[in-house]
């Protein structure tokens, strides 16, 4: 590993020459044998917590697609209301995204990714209170508000403590928690709806409580087990921790030399509104996807809310196949952007399938949609980093994600005002397969920009 050139978009270093200051070692100690080390301890103490922690986040702001289930003929929600109610998470979401990010950045992500767990998960629980269209709409916009900052604050925090080249592969782990949170999603909703009556709650409510409750513990957690930085690591051995800091830091040099851009300017960059609309676009195929996948499948005659459940937990496993699979040869390859244009042709391959599906072929179209999604994000968030350091990091990270959000926001509810308007979701079904294509292009488009220097 340390005897190669790596390839990080077009740009290829050699990580002994340029990026690993010897005088970071002890003489006579082997630095492929400290990075090898150095990134095993670092995967296995960080990486399975902050991936229990993002399943977590998934899990609250998604488990809304099989609470409907029950919770929309309780309240009598249209598929307007219902849309609208999902997406407006965003809102909040969006708002708050940035600053949040920033303040991470200057206090420390120990204490920021704590506060913003204990407040998700309390305001997840409160969705059981929902009663009215009002109260949906505002426990879901403070549920954004709440969890603003995580999924773009731990990003940040991972290319805190891993070099470019293990990054997609990091990243990949963490965002495995997407497909294992939709599989959890789908096996404990069916005996939790199934509690309906119990303690005079309905199954929906005893859903919201049963899986907020955790990211409450595990905000507290974090106080205790999170470092903010590598220099603070007292688990890691010395020459690791030397080793780490001065290869990370001389990683922000170079990339601050050869593409380094302020935060305003980062935030102005066209590049950077690109990113938005690819990532935005698999936000959009997300939210749509966690919000009416279950009623997909129900009304294609999947009845049992555990069958349907069972299927979105297959789906998932799938995913998680293709996301590490993806992943892994995108680190293999140093190369990024086929590994995300790729699997967006095939989410808009799963979105056209899933227009005219008979019920036998609908799950196979929603796995199209679902792996094709998951594949794309750790090859995908490796490519701010390539032109970002420090605090423009930070904030550009959260501009990217707060941009995107309106995908997120647009997803749920451009199926909910299809319905409502013409009866169907076909139209749907086509924009979301025109803007997966779109984006491929633009993917194309970026890759093109990178070669040329």
């Amino acid at each position: 590993m340390a005897n190669h050139a790596t390839l990080i978009g077009h740009t290829t270093i050699d990580p002994n020459t340029d990026l690993v200051p010897g005088a970071n070692l002890l003489p006579g100690v082997d630095p492929s044998a400290v990075e090898r080390s150095a990134i095993r301890r670092i995967s296995l103490r960080l990486l399975p917590f902050l991936f229990i922690l993002y399943i977590c986040a998934y899990v609250d702001r998604q488990n809304l697609g099989m609470a409907s289930l029950q919770m929309r003929v309780d309240l009598k929600f249209s598929a307007a209301v219902y849309g609208f109610g999902a997406s407006v998470f965003f809102i909040g979401y969006a708002m708050f995204e940035v600053p949040s990010n920033l303040v991470l950045a200057r206090v420390g992500a120990r204490r920021w990714i704590a506060r913003i767990m204990i407040t998700w998960g309390i305001v997840a629980s409160a969705m059981m209170f929902t009663r009215s269209a009002t109260s949906f709409y505002l426990l879901r916009f403070l549920l954004g508000a709440a969890e603003a900052g995580f999924f773009p604050g731990v990003l940040f925090y991972l290319t805190a403590w891993f070099p470019a080249e293990h990054r997609a592969r990091a990243v990949s782990r963490f965002m495995l928690a997407l497909p294992v949170a939709t599989m959890i999603i789908g096996v404990l909703a069916g005996p939790l709806l199934a509690l309906d009556g119990r303690l005079g709650l309905r199954g929906w409510q005893w859903l919201f409580l049963v899986e907020g409750l955790p990211s409450v513990v595990l905000g507290v957690v974090v106080l205790f087990y999170l470092d903010d930085s590598p220099a603070e690591a007292k688990w890691l051995r010395p020459a690791e921790r030397d080793w780490l800091v001065g290869r990370l830091r001389a990683e922000s040099e170079h990339t601050a030399q050869r593409h380094g851009v302020s935060l305003l300017r980062a935030m102005t960059s066209m590049r950077t509104w690109q990113l938005a609309f690819i990532w935005g676009v698999c936000m959009a195929t997300s939210y749509a996807f966690s919000t009416w996948a279950p009623q997909l499948l129900q009304g294609n005659g999947v009845r049992q809310a555990g069958a349907v459940g069972n299927i979105i937990a297959v789906i998932a496993a799938l995913g998680g196949v293709a996301m590490i699979a993806n992943g892994a040869h995108s680190d293999r390859r140093g190369e990024r952007w086929l590994h995300i244009a790729i699997p967006l042709l095939i989410l808009a391959t799963g979105w056209l399938v899933a227009m005219k599906a008979s019920p036998e072929v609908m799950p196979y179209a929603l796995t199209l949609i679902y792996t094709g999604y998951v594949a794309v994000c750790g090859p995908f968030w490796c490519l701010p980093s390539m032109f970002l350091t420090g605090e423009a990091a930070a904030g550009g990270l959260a501009f990217v994600n707060m941009l995107a959000a309106f995908g997120g926001l647009a997803g749920p509810n451009l199926f909910g005002q299809a319905q409502r308007l013409t009866g169907r979701q076909d139209a749907a079904f086509v924009v979301m397969a025109a803007l997966c294509v779109a984006a491929a292009l633009m993917t194309l488009q970026l890759r093109r920009r990178a070669a040329a220097g």
